[in-house]
């Protein structure tokens, strides 16, 4: 027998056939290894070989984290070869810096922008309109509209007679330039801003500031395929057969960034962040208020950046955390923070007020009035619960006519004129002089009386020998 042959009671098994059976095997897998990848390479050369869209949703406010969206989407498009990018678009205006740049980007985009006004009920209000104008394509829904895109302030009012007649002027120009490069009709898109027209969406086709209605996104594809559209690469036709429609979702960070640009999202943090960085500036080594105070109120800088802010508002809110947070340091009568409250609100219905030159595109921006005053009375609860506990506590501690205070030396940290407010060792307290004399700050003082919490001294230098106690 031959050595390499081995015998069972099974029948003969060689070597040799062992590993023609074991290549076999290897063989058959390679091939069907590479039927699977070929089937896939040709599936995605077929894929990339049909047309395909990108579909975005732009709705509310104008604002940089629309611009920022866009411009995603304008990279994605052209990254992915796609054919044409859809907005889907339901906006009551925003701001202008905001709309100029994404009117830009159309303009200046390879890739064709179709804007489609949708759902029904939707609106291209005030900015809306100019991204309309700037598309190559214009769609609207049934039941949506277009326009009203008269300046007024970001707090709603119209303007003073000079300065609407600069705005509108300036607008008007733009969306003309905007109807010209689009072929469409600037004398009605020009009505919009000098007149504050709006337009339904049928009015919008027979004037031809729009190209035609869609009642849904299948129509939009069918009526959309053959059109011829000119970009900055030259003239496109657009191709809907078998084309294949990509969604672009807002990534974390645009949802994010879109829910710190709400007005009242952005005064919670300016105020949160206020008095936390307040609490600890006046208790050093805390940490936590600090740390929780400096993320917070860079957050609010964030979403105050997306948004048309008064700054003199946002000074008065952080002065009302300072004020607010004194009162607990320094006993009185509740002077800092009735101060605080008021701050507070002027803060609040000051922080979105603006008084130079307007958006002419920007829907009213405020904070709620029910924000403002809720939060104002929230913290004047606070405050008052907060120092009477403090004021309950001493009581307890020092007594109504407690001669512990006396004799004691302090220092003026706040003239006495004669109210004010003298350190010693167990903290800040409320004093007068004993006969109304100005005592400034920096002198040392002794304690001669005490009423209700209020200390009475006189000039540490009136004292016959310094080492004396009354």
């Amino acid at each position: 027998m031959s050595s390499n042959t081995k015998t069972s009671g099974l029948g003969n098994r060689t070597e040799t056939g062992h590993f023609q059976l074991g290549s076999a095997r290897a063989v058959t897998l390679l091939i069907s290894v590479s039927f699977i990848l070929m089937g896939l390479v040709g599936s995605a050369l077929a894929q990339s070989g049909s047309p395909q869209a990108l579909t975005l949703e732009i709705d509310g406010v104008i604002n940089p984290v629309k611009v920022r969206y866009l411009e995603r989407a304008l990279q994605e498009a052209q990254n992915s070869d796609a054919d044409f990018l859809i907005i889907r678009l339901n906006t009551p205006g925003g701001l202008l810096d905001s709309t100029r740049k994404m009117v830009e980007m159309q303009l200046e985009s390879e890739i064709p922008t179709v804007v489609y006004v949708a759902p029904r009920g939707s609106q291209a209000g005030s900015a809306g309109t100019f991204l309309v104008a700037a598309s190559n394509v214009a769609v609207m829904a049934p039941g949506t509209n277009i326009g009203a895109a008269t300046p007024v302030s970001s707090s709603g009012q119209d303007l003073n007679e000079t300065l609407a007649n600069k705005i509108t002027n300036d607008a008007a120009a733009l969306i003309r330039s905007l109807a010209e490069e689009r072929d469409r009709n600037a004398e009605s898109l020009e009505e919009t801003v000098r007149q504050g027209s709006s337009f339904t969406a049928t009015e919008a086709v027979d004037l031809g500031m729009v190209d035609f209605i869609a009642a849904d996104e299948g129509e939009l594809l069918d009526r959309l395929h053959g059109i011829e559209v000119t970009t900055t690469l030259g003239a496109v036709i657009l191709d809907t057969d078998r084309l294949t429609v990509v969604p672009l979702e807002k990534n974390l960070l645009e949802h994010f960034l879109e829910f710190l640009a709400d007005p009242d999202v952005a005064f919670l943090l300016l105020t949160i962040g206020g008095l936390a960085v307040v609490v600890e500036l006046f208790n050093p080594g805390m940490i936590v208020p600090g740390v929780v105070g400096a993320i917070l109120l860079i957050l609010a800088f964030l979403a105050l950046g997306s948004l048309p802010v008064n700054w003199a508002g946002a000074a008065l809110i952080v002065l009302a955390m300072a004020l607010g947070f004194l009162e607990t340091q320094v006993p009185g009568f509740g002077v800092l923070g009735v101060a605080g409250i008021i701050c507070l609100l002027l803060g609040g219905f000051l922080l979105f007020a603006q008084f130079g030159d307007p958006s002419p595109t920007l829907e009213p921006v405020s904070v709620s009035p029910w924000l403002i005053v809720g939060t104002a009375a929230a913290l004047g609860g606070g405050l008052l619960y907060l120092v009477w506990t403090i004021r309950k506590s001493q009581k307890e501690e020092y007594g109504e006519d407690s001669v512990v205070h006396l004799g004691k030396v302090g220092t003026v940290v706040t003239e006495l004129s004669p109210r004010g407010i003298v350190r010693m060792e167990d903290g800040n307290w409320t004093a007068v002089s004993d006969d109304d004399r100005v005592i400034g700050v920096g002198e040392k003082v002794i304690v001669v009386g005490v009423n209700d919490l209020i200390l009475t001294v006189i000039p540490f230098s009136e004292m016959d020998r310094p080492g004396d106690s009354i």
